[in-house]
């Protein structure tokens, strides 16, 4: 049974396919959602210490735009989340303190050598997460990326 889903979102073209399967997948199980974005601190800490704030800032922004992004596309309440931190580390965390009976997250999809690469944070999130991960590689060209020949939905626990 699935009670609890966390949907980690960039807002990027590459999760738009994994909200649509999570949104899926709640609605089958009349299952509450949780929108969780995260601000990579080491994208903040490694800017110039003049733009830095502004950086942050913006990055909070987008974070905040893809949650209600996900909040719009859904028929039911989604509980709406940016933090900041080690983006794997925080989605791990976040999957723990509600509960969460599974993570779904987008990935890109690779061709020949690159083909078993899923994304950094999607890895990490995969490999350390204490929940299952529900990964959606993004169909061949949408919105305008190369995401492979088939779809591939996987589930790591």
């Amino acid at each position: 049974m699935i009670d609890t889903i966390v949907i980690a979102t960039d807002g990027s073209a590459s999760v738009t396919r994994a909200v649509d399967v999570a949104l899926d997948l709640a609605e089958q199980f009349d299952a509450s959602v949780h929108a969780l974005s995260v601000v990579d601190e080491g994208e903040v800490e490694s800017a110039p210490d003049s733009v830095r704030e502004d950086m942050r800032h913006a990055l909070q922004e987008r974070g905040g735009e893809a949650v209600v992004d996900v909040q719009s596309a859904a028929d039911r309440d989604v509980t709406a989340v940016v933090r900041e931190g080690r983006p794997a580390n925080e989605i791990s965390e976040y999957a723990r303190e509600v509960d969460a009976d599974v993570v779904a997250t987008g990935t890109r999809g690779r061709h020949g050598e690159n083909r078993f690469l899923i994304g950094s944070v999607a890895e990490r999130v995969v490999r350390t997460c204490p929940v299952p991960v529900l990964t959606v590689r993004q169909l061949e060209g949408e919105n305008g990326d190369s995401g492979g020949d088939d779809a591939a939905v996987g589930a790591e626990a």
